[in-house]
């Protein structure tokens, strides 16, 4: 079985226009990101997925694959689906360009899972959380099933706390897992209500009666989401 890393990377951040190219500790963004994949042992391959010149020029500065993609993708998923129909991969794992702190064993992880179960088509990452933590809208909580695979997710704090004493919290971490078929599939699946309210596109799959398994981890540390940010990763990076 062939896995892909795809690192999807816009230069359209709302909140922080081109933060891949931020440096973190003297090397751009998309280049930690990039090398924490390629690190993967059972990852075959890594590329990044762009629709912008200045990215792409980086990218191949430091040695790494870029497929030029579409400006009009709504998603990072709809984006790594057009470079998954063009390249040979059974599986693709996409890995957001603002996470330099991700760990390459967790990427590794959910590629063992893929290539050892084929019946799991998406799977992701979660770790546990305070109920304080819980309260922020900006982490997306995950309920999951017996099996681990996701109940529902939301920027709401779930479970509601009725009897607090049995009140476990889980936040998702945005780093995917796909069978090709089903990441193919993901631009054609309808777009559900919920989707539109939480801004949570993972809730497509699950609106379509499409399974999402999670694989429970550590906490990796924080993305990167706005200039404040970079000097808290930085801090991290330096122990």
């Amino acid at each position: 079985m062939k896995i892909v890393a795809v690192i999807p990377a816009r230069w359209g951040s709302t909140r922080f226009p081109g933060k891949v190219l931020t440096p973190i500790a003297g090397k751009p963004m998309i280049a930690r990101v990039w090398e924490k994949a390629k690190a993967a042992q059972n990852i075959d391959d890594v590329i990044v997925a762009t629709d912008d010149a200045r990215i792409a020029d980086t990218v191949r500065d430091f040695g790494g694959h870029i497929e030029m993609t579409r400006s009009d993708h709504e998603s990072g998923s709809d984006r790594i689906a057009e470079v998954a129909a063009r390249i040979e991969a059974d599986a693709i794992i996409n890995v957001q360009g603002d996470e330099p702190l991700v760990r390459s064993a967790d990427l590794d992880r959910l590629a063992v899972l893929m290539r050892d179960d084929p019946a799991v088509r998406v799977a992701s990452l979660c770790h546990p959380i305070s109920a304080e933590e819980a309260e922020n809208p900006n982490r997306v909580k995950v309920v999951r099933n017996a099996a681990g695979d996701a109940l529902y997710f939301s920027r709401a704090r779930i479970p509601y706390p009725r009897h607090s004493e049995h009140a476990r919290y889980f936040q998702h971490a945005g780093i995917y897992a796909y069978q090709r078929d089903a990441l193919l599939a993901f631009p054609t699946l309808p777009v559900p209500a919920e989707e539109r309210a939480e801004a949570l596109e993972q809730l497509r799959y699950l609106s379509a009666g499409i399974a999402i398994r999670l694989i429970e981890t550590d906490p990796s540390g924080p993305g990167v989401d706005t200039p404040e940010d970079v000097a808290i990763v930085e801090a991290l990076l330096a122990g």
